[in-house]
């Protein structure tokens, strides 16, 4: 299993690298021969991985890693072999087709989701975030940590990985958060949101293995703070 997480000099603002260290894990448990590779800017995206992980950065750092995204032309040609790619927040708007930037202005994605990003008008959306998962994915419910300006429109192609009960999600009145189509996740939820939410890191397991199931692992310590964070998403503001 060769785990590949992207630019973590640029996209780890928010805790996110515990999103490689929950798959690495949950593998390795698993018995499976994992190869992870922490790739920065300055490194050429190899094209080999099974599973690419992305997180979450400030503006300046967000436009950056998507001008050498696009210039690498890695991401595309794996996912084109089949990898599996799960991104957070300013990642997720990186995979879409554009995203506002730092400085203004319209800046392409990877147009690996179908979306497009646009810079909210109202307050800022912070906070615990719970959601129904879609159910063609068979997950429980969806616990993360939303923080973000941003207003992400799903198109056509692109089916909402939640639908929130509390919380922002995608910030567009519709309740949907995150997106995602056979191969290609994004998310707007931090947490880091694998440790709250096991079972997404097994889903990209089994599709990167091909299989339907994996052996039980231990998650007594997840459903701990699954329960912890799932109360907490609950309580009056």
């Amino acid at each position: 299993m060769r785990v590949v997480w992207i630019y973590p000099d640029l996209l780890s603002t928010y805790g996110d690298q515990g999103n490689v260290l929950v798959v690495e894990r949950r593998a390795r448990q698993r018995g499976l021969d994992v190869a992870r590779l922490d790739v920065r800017s300055d490194q050429p995206i190899p094209t080999s991985g099974d599973i690419y992980l992305i997180g979450g950065g400030e503006d300046r750092p967000q436009r950056l890693a998507a001008e050498r995204l696009r210039r690498d032309g890695g991401l595309h040609r794996a996912v084109g072999n089949g990898a599996i790619v799960f991104s957070v927040c300013a990642g997720y708007q990186i995979l879409g087709h554009e995203f506002i930037n730092d400085l203004g202005q319209r800046e392409p994605g990877l147009g690996l989701l179908d979306v497009v990003s646009v810079r909210g008008e109202g307050a800022r959306c912070v906070g615990d975030v719970l959601g129904d998962v879609n159910p063609q994915l068979g997950l429980p419910p969806l616990t993360g940590f939303e923080n973000h300006q941003g207003v992400t429109h799903l198109g056509p192609t692109a089916r909402p990985l939640a639908q929130v009960r509390f919380g922002n999600g995608n910030g567009t009145g519709d309740g949907t958060e995150g997106a995602f189509n056979e191969t290609v996740f994004g998310t707007y939820m931090h947490g880091p949101v694998l440790a709250r939410n096991p079972q997404i890191a097994d889903l990209l397991l089994k599709l990167a293995l091909d299989v339907n199931a994996l052996p039980p692992t231990d998650d007594r310590w997840y459903e701990a703070l699954r329960n912890e964070r799932i109360a907490a998403a609950q309580q009056p503001a």
